[in-house]
This record gives C-alpha cells, structure tokens and sequence, in this order.
C-alpha cells in the first residue's frame, strides 16, 4: 500500500464540489444553463402565484417562468449547504434545490420582496416534508447509516472558517442529528449554522419565537449527548493519519493501539453492498484488531491521499484509480483517535470526484 500524498492546499486539491445534476434539455432542446429543467407554462401542476405567501406549499395553477434567475444563482450553494445539513445526503439536497428552483422560476417575482428568506423558506420546508420519507428509508438500511462525505476544501458547503461551521457539516454532528425529529432539525440547523434569530426562524417554520427557543435548546441537548469531538490542529490529525496508515497497511496491532483511545468506536457504512461491518467496534483493542485486518481488502494499487471532508482532515481510497472509500477521524483531549469513521457503500461516494 503507497502511503499518502502530502496534502495540497484547499483550494487546489483537484476535488470538484457536488454538482446539481448535469443539464438538462428541455422540450425545444435548449439546455438550461442553472442544469435545470424549466417547467413550461402549460404545465398544471405548477405552483399559482397567488400561492407564494406559503412558497413551500404546491398550488393548482401557474405563470411563465421569469427570464431573471439571478437571486437563485446568487444562493444556489448556500441553498445546497443547508439541504445537505438537513438529509447528510448530496442527491436528496440536489432534488430540494431543484424543486426550490422549478417554484422559484414560476413565482410572481412582484410578491417577493426577499428573495433569499424567499428562498431560504421553501428550501427549509421542503426538507422537513421529505425528511419524514428519508428517515423511514434509513429504518431499513443494511449496517450503519453515515452521511454522504463531501470534500470541502473547495468551498462545496459555503465558508467553514470557524469551528462552529466545522462542527455543523462533520459527519459526527451530521450523524448525531439523526436523532432530532424533522422540526428539531430544521431549528437547529437554521440557528447553529446559519445564525438566523429566532424571529425570522419562527417565521420561516410557521412557529412563536418561544417555540424556536425551546426547540433550539432540546435539540442542542440531543445532539451533544455523548462523546465530546475536540478540536486540533491539521497538522496534528495529519500526523496522527500518516501514523495510523503506517501502522494498518503492515498489520502491526500495537502501533495502532497506542494511536488509539480506550474508548475509540470504528464505524462504516458499506450499505449491504459492500463488505463492512454492521455494528459499532468498540475499545482500543478490539478496534486496533479489527483495523488490522482491512489490509486484506486493498488491491496492490490502493492508495489513499489527504482530503478535506466535512471540515475535516480525511483520507481518500482509491482502488485501482477508482474512489471506492472515505475516512474521516475524530480525537480526544489527548490527542488520540476516538473515532473513525469509513464511507465505503459506492452509492454514497458520488461527490467524492476528481
């Protein structure tokens, strides 16, 4: 197994932010240059404008789509960042920011004097019905769910500049919001990663603002319950990887475990498609073990390199030049590995391109 490369800097690690899927040609040929299908004004199912003081909700009748799509292309990638908060899933966010378009194009643009609380309204809402589908999916899925990793160095996610940013895309805050109720969601990631008060959250979710409050703070509750994720530096969890690999491509069980907290968790997500395991290893021992063994599983051309995921330091697996796995890794105050997190189902490794 080739150790990994050195890290790149972020803005030139050759890693393409997830696309809203690729244009698409409407009924004359034309390809729409947002890779959006317009709809077309016959068509009946499209929302009325005299329905967009509740955007989020369809209606019975419509207008031609305005020629004007700059507010959306302003807020595109903010709308996508706060999809994907809400699902941990780049081809539901994708479907939102779609929709949020299709009712955006065909909207009387004289009724909206805010285009991106507008937005930013149907968006959240449209997340909160389908979460409700999302979740009964994830109630069958084989093994362990983890969200989708989107690298980020680019800028895929918006500006994750402070720690709270950080902490709002990692995949063990992602992860631990699955435990809110689509409502607890949609206040706690409007507050904690976006900063909206709590009057316009109240107005955007159709709540009081005592409401928000309460709601903000249970779901905070919710989310921190367990081990607490500590910060260190890139240079740190960089060294600390090289180690890691070093130690699991030669199968040597005591240098992992010394890397190792006593309470580390090694969890992956294959989604019955490939070969992982289906429930949380737990314990310093058991888990430098279990990790020991993975060398079996790279083909002698695997090899992995540095990559910014979730805000986090992470690595990349390519087998035979193909992504087939992510790794993300988060430390106690010590400095160890408390976690370590493995994306190897292929369906969800669609934004990790080059």
């Amino acid at each position: 197994m080739k150790q990994p490369t050195p890290p790149p800097e972020p803005e030139d690690h050759g890693f393409r932010p997830p696309r809203i899927r690729g244009a698409r040609r409407n009924a004359e040929g034309a390809v729409s240059p947002l890779g959006f299908e317009a709809p077309r004004a016959e068509n009946p199912a499209a929302p009325a404008a005299e329905d967009t003081a509740n955007p989020a909700a369809p209606a019975a009748e419509n207008t031609a789509p305005a020629a004007d799509d700059t507010s959306f292309l302003e807020h595109r990638q903010r709308l996508f960042s706060l999809a994907y908060r809400m699902f941990g899933a780049v081809a539901e966010a994708e479907d939102v920011v779609q929709e949020v378009y299709l009712r955006w194009a065909l909207a009387d643009r004289g009724e909206i004097t805010n285009p991106e609380a507008w937005l930013t309204t149907v968006t959240v809402n449209l997340c909160r019905t389908q979460l409700v589908s999302a979740r009964a999916r994830r109630e069958t899925y084989v093994g362990q769910w983890l969200p989708e990793p989107v690298p980020t160095g680019a800028g895929a996610l918006g500006p994750l500049g402070t720690v709270e940013e950080r902490e709002s895309v990692s995949l063990a805050v992602l992860t631990a919001m699955e435990r809110l109720s689509p409502i607890e969601r949609a206040v706690f990631v409007l507050r904690e990663a976006f900063g909206y008060p709590h009057a316009e959250i109240a107005r955007m979710l159709d709540l009081t603002e005592a409401n928000t409050q309460q709601i903000f703070h249970r779901a905070g509750q919710r989310v921190r319950t367990g081990k607490q994720r500590y910060v260190v530096s890139a240079e740190h969890a960089r060294t600390m990887i090289e180690k890691f690999l070093q130690a699991a491509s030669t199968g040597d069980v005591g240098g992992l475990r010394e890397l190792l907290a006593d309470d580390v968790v090694s969890v992956a997500d294959g989604g019955g498609r490939v070969v992982a395991a289906k429930i949380p290893v737990v314990g310093g021992d058991v888990v430098a073990r279990y990790l020991s063994n993975l060398r079996r599983f790279l083909t002698p051309t695997a090899r992995f390199e540095f990559c910014e995921i979730n805000g986090d330091v992470g690595l990349v697996l390519f087998q035979d030049e193909v992504v087939a796995g992510v790794l993300v890794f988060d430390f106690d105050d010590a400095g160890s590995i408390a976690a370590v997190r493995t994306v190897v189902n292929p369906i969800k490794l669609g934004a990790v391109t080059l």
